[in-house]
């Protein structure tokens, strides 16, 4: 078992590259016959996938040639010839799958959605359709996506529906049937069953879109094609795991947790694990995953339980990515852990061993990074605020720099992981916390629904009741907190610093939104359909004079005037999501009034930076940003 160190005495003062260069390797994934193992290592200072024979000593082989943009998804078929794997252009979000031959180290790479502007989304490769992937792509209309079938090895494309319109997402079962999840107006998700011929359309469920503002995860077809695993909290305050029939719309739970949520992470961000774990071979249903402080996975199948029991006892991390061969007996996992992350096993079931992978930071000493400490806050009004805190090692804590560190979404949340942002603050001697406001995902029906209209209201007010907490129990001093964030909490970043201007010493604002309403207009086309069910329930729709009225009065931009907190500026040139405007704006109207700002932008990057490079360079610049406005340091080493 891996296991963290004692605390030396003195704490070595990292670099920003020891945080935020590439990692040597990371994303491993057993091969469906167990022969090899791939996974994403540099190649020309970008992330690219990597395969070596699993249990070889021969040099692994770099399999894909991306020196513009790191890579970090891509997917074993059950074919082990071909390696598929995902990349949009510069953080546009044109997603295009591309096809690898193993067998064919010579041939390129081929993209199977070669359609100028056009993005694939919901890829799908299940144990029924061997040899065939599903996905939807939007190159005929870009607000509507269709359902196409892959057939991986000729790269033939053949369309399953068209979207009539008003589609969110379409499935097709092992027998024809096609079913459809509709987003109706009034922000809620019904799922349909079509008639591939009438195009009638039967009712099967429906769900409050409120209590799923980003669609209903999971939401996967069984083996069989008559029903659907999905999460529900119909009649509950927590999101158990149900199995819904495609015929009646009965639901049936499958399994739950008394106190936790199921873990629906992987609906914001593909690379983190699925709350399902599926049985390679067959489909079937494994392992369920709950997150609450820690993760907590229930086996549902025996064979599985006897691997889970011995897998958790490799690190006193939780289990992260997961991967076997088909036959169950060969395991690749890998762990998440505050201070060693990642750390990579293979494991052989029918001998009960275990093989060291890799770490892939093997440069960090866990004993030199700081713990992420579970902790509860009270907001004003009453409501428990599930939160972290890391704090600086080797350092007394006590009146110490805080950073604000605020998740995105806002329809996400912070939980126990190693946190590279995090661990380089807590390096630089500042206190970090990292509060799960209302409206966070994870928390329950309830906490969730207490976001609706609280933009700039109480979800902004139990991040303050956050610093007033760390500042009464002696860990911040209050003349020295600053508030960073990205995407939701750099809109929270600016909220900060135009709404409670006396509260921060410095900003960082990470591709945040300064104008709710111009936010809202100029998403991309594939996303407005969404908007129903999250922006426009929980914020406000801008079509609507009185709601556009509301929403830029709980803008940043409408109290530009008040911000005389230093501020830095993050953004991303090709960002879609949050456009380049948005930071433009803010940047503009400071600048005019004489507030310092530092501003950055990087062409190559979307919403989010994907490439080490520009991270270190965002990172450097926050350091001594950080340095000058809350330790009194006019450089940062």
């Amino acid at each position: 078992m891996s296991t963290v160190s004692t605390v030396p005495n003195e704490v070595p003062h990292l670099s920003v590259e020891d945080f935020f260069a590439p990692p040597v390797r990371i994303g491993a994934s057993l091969s469906p016959d167990g022969a090899r193992i791939a996974f994403l290592a540099p190649w020309r200072d970008r992330l690219n996938v990597w395969v070596q024979e699993t249990g070889s000593d021969d040099e692994a082989r770099c399999v894909t040639a991306d020196d513009n943009r790191s890579v970090h998804v891509y997917h074993w078929t059950d074919d082990p010839r071909w390696l598929l794997y995902e990349q949009d252009g510069d953080g546009d979000e044109n997603w295009h799958i591309y096809r690898v031959d193993l067998e064919d180290p010579e041939a390129r790479a081929v993209d199977l959605t070669p359609f100028p502007g056009a993005t694939a989304v919901g890829f799908e490769m299940t144990a029924s359709r061997p040899g065939k992937a599903l996905l939807h792509l939007n190159h005929r209309n870009p607000v509507e996506f269709d359902l196409y079938e892959a057939d991986i090895a000729t790269g033939e494309l053949t369309m399953l529906a068209q979207n009539p319109g008003q589609i969110a997402g379409l499935m097709y079962t092992p027998h024809g049937g096609l079913y459809a999840q509709i987003w109706t107006p009034d922000g809620g998700i019904e799922l349909v069953e079509c008639d591939t011929v009438t195009g009638e359309r039967r009712p099967v469920a429906t769900f409050d879109g409120s209590d799923y503002p980003l669609g209903i995860a999971p939401f996967q077809l069984t083996p069989d094609g008559t029903g659907v695993w999905a999460g529900s909290n119909r009649d509950s305050d927590r999101t158990r795991l149900v199995r819904l029939d495609l015929a009646t719309g009965e639901e049936t739970e499958v399994d739950s947790h008394p106190d936790l949520d199921l873990d629906t992470r992987s609906s914001v961000f593909p690379t983190l694990p699925s709350p399902l774990i599926l049985d390679r071979r067959t489909g079937e249903l494994l392992g369920v995953r709950y997150l609450g402080e820690r993760q907590v996975i229930h086996a549902v199948d025996p064979h599985f339980a006897t691997v889970l029991k011995n897998l958790e006892k490799l690190s006193d991390g939780d289990l992260a990515a997961v991967s076997s061969d088909r036959s169950g007996q060969r395991w690749v996992v890998s762990f998440t852990h505050d201070r060693d992350p990642g750390v990579t096993y293979l494991y052989e079931h029918s001998t009960g061993t275990s093989r060291l992978l890799f770490r892939p930071f093997p440069h960090l000493d866990p004993a030199v990074l700081a713990p992420m400490k579970p902790v509860t806050i009270t907001s004003r009004d009453g409501l428990a605020l599930p939160s972290y805190l890391t704090l600086p090692v080797g350092v007394e804590p006590k009146g110490l720099p805080m950073v604000l560190l605020v998740h995105g979404g806002p329809w996400h949340r912070d939980n126990w992981k190693f946190d590279p942002t995090a661990q380089f603050l807590a390096n630089r001697g500042y206190a970090v916390l990292q509060v799960n406001f209302r409206g966070s995902t994870g928390f329950g029906k309830s906490f969730l629904r207490a976001g609706i209209g609280e933009l700039a209201g109480k979800m902004h007010d139990d991040l303050i009741d956050g610093v007033e907490w760390a500042v009464d129990e002696g860990y911040a001093d209050r003349d020295r907190v600053a508030i960073l964030g990205g995407s939701y909490g750099g809109y929270a970043t600016l909220v900060g610093v135009s709404f409670t201007p006396d509260v921060f010493a410095a900003a960082v604002d990470f591709c945040g939104i300064s104008n709710l309403v111009t936010f809202l207009r100029t998403v991309p086309d594939f996303v407005k359909p969404q908007l129903f069910n999250n922006w426009y329930l929980y914020a406000g729709n801008p079509d609507d004079p009185a709601q556009e009225a509301d929403l830029l009065a709980r803008s940043p931009i409408s109290r530009v005037d008040r911000i005389r907190t230093p501020l830095m500026v993050v953004q991303g040139g090709n960002d879609v999501r949050v456009v380049r405007a948005e930071s433009d704006r803010i940047v503009e109207a400071l600048r005019a009034r004489g507030v310092e700002v530092e501003y950055m932008v990087k062409d190559n990057e979307g919403h989010g930076f994907v490439n080490a490079d520009n991270n270190i360079d965002m990172y450097r610049m926050a350091d001594r940003f950080l340095a000058r406005h809350l330790a009194g340091r006019p450089d940062a080493a």
